[in-house]
């Protein structure tokens, strides 16, 4: 009997979804389709080439955007390390423009995946120099603005972003073909401009772009949470937070986006007052290469308002060892946060310096309100004054930051909420933030992986503890701090 090899079916297959996708990569011909990126997402990557070809580089391109896309990312940068010394080829080329551009772009977009954004910005940067056509220029510009977005630089972020804009606009391109990276870069742009309303406005973009890409929806909805937490919207937050870092959702995400989200958590935990949770919700993750994003960072911000100043600086020596190896976005904030623990602990010369860097650097990449989210409000604002009175040269900033400090910082009086004394043991915290979610208890159960027996006894113990006779009372008690 005759037939077909099925290994000759599996290479023609993984063949068709490569040319596919690699076409479909930059917007005009439709976008990827979603049974081909799973497909490329777990193939293996080719050897580096004697002498690198469009065809090579259709290959690679595809294979790299798909496991950005897909969420494959657990060989790291050791990936572009493969292939490439700094942003050059370590092989020889004999590729069209177009070829190059895209192999850059698609390694830009893997840089941007696993966090690495100077890398990303300059792998699109060189990407934008080979572009020679309208497509591959857009492509180009969505990279360098995701890159920079992630590392801080909010003007150029925002220049590559419209530039981006302006050529879809001409080409008259379907609307479903935006770049997912520009809408991400959209996300980390308006939050840090503290832009409530361009923030909540980019889920029901992306819902109207993205609509049947379960990747696009979670990071909407992660968007939206950040929204939550800026409208001052704690409960609410916190427990769509919990519901997509803990739901079935997580499986179609991004690892960047659930790190955000673990961050913007923990946020509102210290909004709340529960320094210790927004601690304890941080514990087991280390810092990502690059520190796109950054976990010491954030948990320095618990640690400051716990008066755990030196254990501060012990978490947030090592960020400011790496030097340029940190991204600029999670740097400025590691700088301040050590700048008030340098200043609470008697080193006024220290804590000038590292607040006058921080102020130096928004500066040259645009205020920005990330940086001072839940920090004290009048501490910060005193020693920044004092930095702005000997050095009239950041003056300018001063009214622009003071009006930040008044939408993000935490107050003074900030007291923990009324559960923290009730002696709630941790598992009884974690099913406490899951009763604010519309899982019944049975849910909740399956949830954990207990038994449906189990959350009602530890409901029980919660509703004693908290004094109170319902869910609708638990919950209310456990937000009293919203008040």
């Amino acid at each position: 009997m005759t037939g077909v090899s099925p290994s000759i079916d599996a290479r023609a297959a993984l063949r068709a979804a490569v040319v596919t996708t690699a076409a479909r990569l930059a917007p005009g011909h439709g976008i990827p389709i979603p049974r081909h990126l799973a497909l490329l997402a777990e193939a293996e990557l080719p050897p580096p080439p004697a002498v690198w070809t469009d065809a090579m580089a259709q290959t690679v391109s595809a294979l790299l955007s798909a496991r950005a896309q897909r969420d494959a990312l657990v060989d790291g940068s050791d990936v572009i390390r493969r292939y490439f010394d700094g942003v050059r080829l370590k092989r020889p080329a004999a590729m069209s423009y177009s070829g190059r551009a895209l192999l850059l772009a698609s390694v830009g977009e893997y840089c941007a995946a696993i966090g690495s954004a100077q890398h990303a910005a300059r792998f699109g940067a060189e990407s934008l120099l080979f572009a020679d056509t309208p497509a591959l220029r857009y492509r180009a510009f969505s990279v360098m603005a995701l890159g920079h977005a992630i590392n801080g630089e909010y003007v150029a972020a925002e220049s590559a972003l419209a530039a981006a804009q302006t050529i879809f606009v001409s080409a008259g391109w379907p609307v479903d073909e935006t770049a997912y990276l520009v809408f991400l870069a959209e996300i980390l742009t308006a939050a840090a401009r503290c832009d409530i309303e361009r923030l909540a406005a980019v889920p029901e973009a992306m819902a109207l772009a993205h609509r049947d890409d379960a990747y696009g929806t979670y990071t909407a909805r992660a968007a939206g949470v950040m929204v939550k937490l800026l409208r001052h919207r704690f409960a609410d937050g916190r427990a769509e937070a919990r519901e997509l870092l803990h739901g079935s959702l997580r499986s179609a995400s991004h690892r960047m986006v659930r790190h955000f989200l673990l961050c913007i958590l923990s946020d509102l935990y210290i909004a709340q007052g529960d320094d210790m949770q927004a601690l304890a919700v941080l514990a087991p993750y280390e810092n990502p290469e690059g520190h796109g994003i950054c976990f010491s960072m954030q948990r320095a911000t618990a640690l400051l308002r716990l008066g755990r100043e030196r254990e501060l600086l012990l978490e947030t020596d090592a960020c400011v060892a790496s030097g340029t190896g940190h991204c600029l976005r999670t740097f400025t904030p590691v700088l301040l946060r050590r700048a008030l623990a340098q200043h609470r602990l008697g080193h006024t010369r220290r804590a000038r310096q590292s607040m006058e860097a921080a102020l130096l650097i928004m500066e040259r990449t645009g205020t920005w309100a990330t940086p001072f989210l839940m920090l004290p409000h009048d501490e910060t604002r005193r020693l920044m004054e004092d930095v702005v009175a000997r050095n009239p040269e950041l003056r300018h900033l001063l009214t622009a930051l003071e009006a930040i400090l008044l939408r993000v910082a935490a107050p003074e009086n900030e007291t923990a909420p009324a559960y923290a004394a009730q002696g709630l043991t941790p598992a009884e915290r974690t099913l406490a933030s899951l009763l604010e979610s519309p899982l019944s208890l049975a849910e909740i159960a399956r949830e954990r992986g207990v038994s449906l027996n189990t959350v009602k006894s530890q409901v029980r113990s919660i509703y004693l503890k908290l004094g109170v006779s319902g869910r609708a009372e638990a919950i209310e008690q456990w937000n009293s701090v919203d008040a």
